[in-house]
């Protein structure tokens, strides 16, 4: 069979298992006796096992098996659940995800894990004792499970009587799967098959739905109703792949109390049944059917219709639809020129319409931060092993959704906050409990919509900025002049962090930096069109915030005319316009500022950045756009305002990749190209 035309499934619905993996293993830590989370940790583990075999991945079935062994062990009670066991676990999912991504990149999925494998085989023989016992005891029970009565309910017991009426007998079959079995849901499947050709299903154990999942361990019991031959109708079940061994008993029910017997533990003949009983009853054979229950394993759920789409399918229809705007904003500009009612209604209706679809497009793309955010519960808890740090993750508002290209490039950021909110922020249990603190730190994640922006907040209860800490390694630095310290305000102390070489660190460790400064997180947030700031609170702890557009795409600017030369400047940095007389214009420290709501702002000439020539100069008075980047605020002066308008924006290529201030640039109605400003550039 070709596999080829699978494997994105298979990638992608891996990583689901491994991401359910990574969550349920944490929970499993934190309760140790809840089987309803290792069941659901042995669901992900088995199904992920089935694909890799189906698909050839033997490294990662014969990994994901060695754990099955191991949870199959804790579900039954013969191993309890340590950090020891968690940490062998968490080893074993790493090297399941490191497979998985192998295959991505269009490896073979190999990867040498006999260390992994042997330290879980020692964690499954930890169990040994147990299952000695067990062996012991199975030979004594063996006889006593044949003559062993089991218990039908009332419909069972009804079917099994009236069959034997009937001619039919009752037949019970115990399989035995080999312990190296890969797919048992798949060879219970096969069994089912055969006895329902045989006869009727009146019973199971484990039930049928408890099978498909596999909740059992190599054995299970089938009922049946049939007239063929008993021995027959085994030796077909023996001839299935990986079942070891297959036991067959004739099942006869005493009516006094409904409990199955073997004839040759009978203690007396059933007795007959009056004859209008007989006739009341009605044909076993036509009557079983109706207890679906008893057919093959088959679970029915009730989800929510999806498809998976390949993003650049979705990159490509949002490609078609950036030229769609670019055409509205054409015939807008030809409809308002010709002045034809028609034209403008079917313009104006056109104009709504594309303004639907484009919120369909946009939110297609947009995925909830939940992708990034719950690969961090599992770091923390390693960070906190590592610094020997009692340290919890609570996250807030995981279904914020974010833009697919936003979400791709903000996951390195993140982990690089946090791990400094692990290292440099949260304390040792003892400095904490001399604080008054309590002695586990908390680590909180937060996202949340604001307008067309997206925050996401990573705070602390750890130690805080040391204030004259960061100011001294500024001035040592060379970033902060010692006679310019005195003036800045403690959120502008905070924010030196971000600068270039910047660290208060005294030894250089693994945890935090790993050769990436916060300069780094910083300068990738700005390149997404966002931006990032830092309170704190020296003792109490610290709050990084950071900024993000809802999408890079499509966005809303304000169109601005220099010269002969069109610009847009993005909305989401512009606090408002102004027109303002020139004799207002001040200067100071060489630089032309202007009195802006009692805050001195400095004014930056955009025809001198960009060197529009012909810019048209008003005698009397001058036109502005307030822009703020985090608490900074600056004055751009521009010879007019277009207006509001939502454009495409586009990269200006391999070329003109090192454009100051330019941060791409966008067609507009008539046909002219616009540059957009990147306002983070121009403020300093």
């Amino acid at each position: 069979m070709e596999m080829s035309q699978y494997l994105e499934v298979f990638i992608e619905e891996s990583r689901e298992h491994i991401q359910s993996l990574n969550e349920n293993v944490l929970l499993l830590e934190k309760s140790p006796d809840d089987l309803q989370i290792v069941n659901e940790i042995f669901r992900s583990a088995h199904t992920l096992k089935g694909m890799s075999a189906t698909m050839g991945y033997e490294d990662l079935a014969n990994l994901t098996h060695k754990m099955e062994n191991v949870l199959d062990a804790i579900r039954n009670g013969k191993l309890s659940v340590t950090p020891d066991i968690i940490d062998v676990i968490f080893t074993a999912v790493d090297h399941l995800e490191a497979m998985v991504e192998s295959v991505a990149n269009g490896g073979d999925g190999k990867l040498d894990v006999s260390g992994t494998i042997a330290r879980l085989e020692a964690v499954d023989h930890g169990s040994a004792g147990e299952k000695k016992t067990e062996k012991e005891t199975s030979a004594a029970t063996a006889e006593k499970a044949e003559t062993e009565e089991d218990e039908f309910d009332q419909y069972e017991q009804a079917v099994i009587v009236q069959s034997e009426e009937q001619g039919y007998n009752c037949y019970q079959f115990t399989v035995k799967l080999r312990s190296d079995c890969l797919l048992k849901a798949a060879r219970v499947f096969m069994v089912f098959d055969i006895l329902e050709k045989c006869g009727e299903i009146i019973h199971s154990d484990p039930p049928a739905d408890q099978l498909e999942e596999e909740q059992f361990d190599n054995e299970f019991k089938v009922t049946l109703i049939s007239k063929e031959d008993r021995e027959e109708i085994r030796e077909k079940i023996c001839k299935v792949s990986e079942i070891e061994d297959v036991k067959a008993s004739t099942v006869t029910l005493t009516k006094q109390d409904g409990r199955g017997q073997h004839p040759e533990t009978a203690e007396s003949e059933k007795p007959a049944e009056p004859e209008q009983k007989k006739q009341a009853a009605p044909d076993a054979a036509e009557k079983h059917p109706q207890k679906p229950a008893k057919k093959h394993p088959q679970k029915q759920k009730h989800t929510t219709k999806t498809i998976r789409v390949n993003i650049e399918r979705l990159d490509n229809l949002l490609n078609l639809f950036e030229e769609l705007v670019i055409d509205r904003g054409r015939l807008e500009q030809i409809a308002k020129e010709v002045n034809h009612p028609e034209l403008n209604e079917t313009v104006e209706r056109m104009s709504r319409i594309s303004g639907d679809l484009q919120t369909i497009i946009l939110n297609m793309r947009m995925v909830p931060v939940e992708t990034v955010f719950n690969r961090f519960p599992r770091l923390v808890r390693q960070l906190a092993r590592e610094l020997h740090k009692k340290m919890d993750l609570d996250i807030i508002g995981a279904e914020t959704e974010l833009d697919r290209t936003v979400i791709d490039e903000i996951g390195d950021p993140l982990v690089h906050l946090i791990r400094n909110s692990c290292d440099h922020g949260i304390e040792q249990s003892e400095e904490r409990k001399r604080a008054g603190k309590p002695e586990t730190g908390t680590i909180t994640l937060k996202a949340y919509h604001s307008g067309n922006h997206v925050f996401i907040e990573i705070e602390d209860d750890g130690a805080g900025i040391n204030r004259e800490k960061v100011l001294e390694k500024a001035i040592e630095k060379g970033i902060v002049k010692k006679e310019e310290a005195g003036s800045l305000t403690d959120s502008q102390i905070y924010n030196l962090i971000f600068e270039s070489g910047f660290s208060t660190a005294d030894h250089v460790s693994d945890i935090s930096g790993r050769g990436v400064g916060l300069d780094v997180v910083k300068s990738t947030i700005q390149s997404l069109g966002g931006s990032i700031s830092v309170h704190s609170a020296e003792g109490r702890g610290s709050v990084f915030t950071i900024q993000l557009p809802l999408t890079l795409s499509i966005i809303s600017v304000m169109l601005v005319e220099i010269g002969t030369e069109k610009y847009a400047v993005p909305l989401s940095s512009i606090v408002e316009t102004a027109i303002i007389k020139k004799g207002e214009i001040l200067k100071a420290h060489h630089q032309k500022v202007i009195d802006f709501r009692g805050k001195v702002v400095p004014l930056v000439f955009l025809n001198e950045i960009f060197e529009v020539p012909d810019a048209k100069q008003n005698d009397e008075y001058v036109s502005v756009l307030i822009v703020r980047k985090g608490e900074k605020l600056a004055a751009f002066v521009v010879d007019a305002f277009i207006g509001q308008q939502e454009i495409v924006l586009k990269s200006l290529g391999n070329y003109l990749t090192n454009v100051f201030a330019i941060s791409g640039a966008t067609i507009l109605g008539n046909g002219q190209v616009a540059l957009i400003i990147d306002s983070n550039a121009l403020i300093k």
